[in-house]
């Protein structure tokens, strides 16, 4: 029937483990894409250097990434700075729960 709008939906972090290629930023701020894989939706999201990923959606008028659906795009992103929202946060991937 009707969904209880006041039900508090619980949100997940979106990391990758830890890997020995993964660069600590001392700035905490810009990594970098080392590529990419699609969730359980199809939506794309990014790997970053960092640890973390990050979704890539094209969802228009809100979200405009047309690149993400052409995979010589995608191609071209690879090894492209990214300002990691985790990491301005000063969240480790260590810290994040899945």
């Amino acid at each position: 029937m009707g969904r209880d709008l006041l039900h508090k939906n619980v949100e997940r972090a979106s990391v990758t483990n830890a890997s020995p290629e993964s660069e600590r930023n001392p700035d905490k701020r810009v990594s970098r894409i080392t590529g990419f894989h699609q969730d359980e939706e199809g939506h794309w999201v990014a790997e970053l250097s960092c640890g973390h990923t990050q979704h890539l959606r094209h969802l228009p008028p809100w979200q405009s990434r047309p690149w993400v659906l052409d995979p010589a795009q995608r191609q071209r992103h690879i090894g492209q700075p990214f300002a990691c929202g985790w990491c301005a946060q000063g969240a480790d991937s260590d810290t994040l729960v899945n």
